[in-house]
């Protein structure tokens, strides 16, 4: 028996099979558009009723449909909002009639005519001539007008864009967020730069990474899980101020703050370390939010975040002991450290080493707390392999990470450029690694080889853009930001 979703399907097929036997071609190669929506509105209210009567030509999708004898009414909607169409039907010929008749929700169409306001105020337009120009096969999903199922949501996004206006909203916030990130970066002298996604040495952090395989090469690759390595290898080029905002991969776990694929912003400047560092990311942020919201402040859950600088700064071992009552400086190994950590948590992981249980620590009790934009900064030699040492600290290196909305924002640093003790450092965390195939620490002997060279003092920065999306327009899940996240394969 076929269902509902089948019929109506067949029927628009029918009605697609009737326009070409008129003679209509249902998908048209082009439409000249004079407005968009937006403008066609904007042109009504700019003029104070002198747009009424002006000739605009837009094209949008077709939202509604109310057929009402000589006068029926369409909205169509494209990118920039939705407008209300006329159609004086007694004034058409008999082929536009047909062609009307055979017009769905979902269609796409072009008009032309004038402007004016109904009764109510409506901004309208007097439809004196329409072009099909996109046949919809498929019919929007019931109640689509409030898409909810984030199931279909998420894998046909291009539904979820047509139901929910606000997600529209989301991306267009982003691409003004990178935007803007590029304009604040750009007048700081920072030049933009490209460097490789697939990699020899999946280096630059510690994650399990995607491995691929070229033919002609015969060799394995990655997927860069970061870009660091490359970054900081046009540094001791020359290049004093590089960024790359772009995709890094990470084969590991989902939940609303990750994704496999997602997007960073990295930059590096010689010549500075992590206190200046620290003083742009607080500047930028605060210009991203002012250049794209119009504020330096922003809704996120039921708390208001101030993003103007400066920010709260705390040494990462004030942190912990603040929120989690352990000073982990007193319990040097992972035993001691597990144990005192079982008299605040219920459980301990028994296979983490020591730079886990605290990085546990930390995401436990002191990320939720940090809703107002905090620097955590001065963390464990062991949980920052490329970071600098504080001076006279054997066990503490200049690092920082930045929270704001309970979301830890991102990592920096000021970059370790000592090649015989980052050596030393590699060959740690090989051996730390070792028997944990999940997570790949290789050693970049052309890395190596580079800082030989001799890298100048630099400070290194990693935002997530993901997260720092999901703070700016409000969002929960970092779904919510990516076009098209990664989903289980459907179950036919």
């Amino acid at each position: 028996m076929a269902s509902k979703l089948d019929n109506i399907f067949k029927q628009r097929k029918q009605k697609l099979e009737r326009l070409r036997g008129r003679g209509v071609n249902p998908y048209p190669h082009r439409f000249t558009q004079t407005h968009t929506t937006g403008e066609a509105i904007e042109l009504l209210d700019k003029q104070k009723g002198g747009g009424e009567g002006k000739k605009v030509s837009v094209a949008g999708r077709i939202t509604a449909i109310r057929k009402m004898g000589k006068a029926s009414f369409m909205d169509i909607r494209d990118i920039s909002g939705k407008i209300q169409l006329l159609f004086q039907t007694v004034n058409y010929k008999e082929a536009e009639m047909e062609l009307f008749k055979d017009l769905d929700i979902g269609d796409i169409i072009g008009v032309e005519g004038k402007l004016l306001r109904t009764r109510t105020g409506e901004p309208t337009i007097s439809v004196a001539g329409f072009t099909l120009l996109a046949k919809s096969l498929r019919p929007l999903p019931e109640k689509w007008h409030g898409l909810s199922d984030t199931e279909i949501r998420y894998r046909q996004r291009y539904i979820d864009l047509i139901a929910n206006t606000g997600v529209k909203d989301i991306f267009k916030t982003r691409s003004r967020i990178i935007a803007a990130i590029r304009q604040f970066l750009d007048k700081r002298g920072f030049i933009e730069v490209e460097t490789p996604i697939l990699q020899s040495a999946a280096g630059g952090a510690l994650a399990a990474p995607f491995i691929t395989h070229h033919n002609v090469f015969d060799r394995d690759l990655y997927l860069r899980i970061a870009k660091e390595l490359h970054l900081k290898r046009l540094i001791v080029g020359g290049f004093d101020k590089v960024y790359e905002i772009g995709s890094d991969f990470r084969n590991e776990g989902i939940d609303s703050e990750h994704h496999p694929e997602f997007t960073m912003l990295e930059s590096y400047e010689a010549y500075a370390d992590y206190t200046d560092v620290m003083t742009m990311v607080e500047q930028m942020v605060a210009y991203v939010a002012q250049q794209v919201l119009g504020k330096k402040e922003v809704k996120y859950g039921k708390d208001t975040v101030k993003i103007s600088p400066p920010w709260r700064r705390i040494t990462l071992r004030d942190a912990v002991k603040e929120y989690s009552g352990i000073d982990y400086v007193k319990y040097p190994t992972a035993d001691g450290l597990r144990e005192k950590m079982r008299s605040v948590m219920k459980e301990v992981d028994p296979q983490k080493n020591w730079a886990k249980l605290v990085d546990e620590l930390l995401k436990t009790f002191v990320r939720p707390r940090l809703i107002q934009p905090t620097f955590v900064y001065d963390y464990p030699v062991s949980m920052s392999p490329l970071a600098k040492n504080r001076p006279g600290e054997e066990r503490v290196v200049e690092r920082f990470q930045p929270y704001a909305g309970g979301m830890e924002l991102g990592n920096a640093y000021s970059e370790l450029n000592d090649p015989i003790l980052q050596r030393e450092r590699f060959v740690e965390q090989m051996q730390e690694r070792h028997g944990h195939d999940e997570e790949k620490w290789t050693i970049d002997e052309d890395f190596l080889t580079a800082l030989e060279y001799g890298l100048p003092p630099t400070g290194g920065l990693g935002i997530g853009i993901d997260r720092l999306v999901m703070l700016l327009t409000n969002q929960a899940s970092i779904r919510e930001v990516i076009l098209f996240p990664q989903l289980r394969e459907k179950e036919e």
